[in-house]
């Protein structure tokens, strides 16, 4: 139960979820989604921007090499090298749904609606980030190398 408690209060930071919208579809193939969500290229400086954002809670579990962010996250990776680590279908699949890789995950699942327990009213049926954030956060993280 303890373990929810960042989630919780990841969740509450943000300032309101996605506008209510119908999800792209994807396919998940092994470990990562291979098609972007979205026909344009995501953005890196849009995605880096939603990662210094207290809204995307990125931040807020995680520290990133964002040295004008101060007080950043430490109970997940630190994001410095994320591009180097993990290719950018299977950082789409640990943005869009963490938890198919690891249900114990307390990463939220950012662009999933179904199947969610404990979800606020005004979450409910909506994604925490759109398909255009997902692909900007994908395209700043797979910058990152080491």
């Amino acid at each position: 139960m303890a373990k929810l408690l960042p989630v919780t209060a990841c969740l509450a930071a943000l300032a309101s979820p996605a506008v209510a919208q119908s999800l792209a579809s994807y396919t998940v193939s092994g470990d990562g989604i291979e098609q972007p969500l979205t026909d344009m290229p995501g953005d890196a400086a849009r995605g880096r921007a939603l990662v210094a954002e207290r809204s995307s809670t990125c931040i807020l579990c995680h520290s990133a090499p964002l040295p004008e962010v101060r007080f950043q996250g430490d109970l997940a990776p630190n994001l410095a090298g994320a591009g180097s680590r993990w290719s950018v279908p299977q950082l789409r699949l640990r943005l869009v749904d963490a938890a198919r890789l690891n249900p114990a995950t307390i990463m939220p699942s950012y662009y999933r609606t179904d199947g969610l327990e404990r979800v606020g009213r005004t979450w409910q049926g909506k994604p925490i980030l759109t398909a255009e954030q997902i692909e900007d956060i994908v395209a700043y993280l797979a910058t990152l190398r080491d």
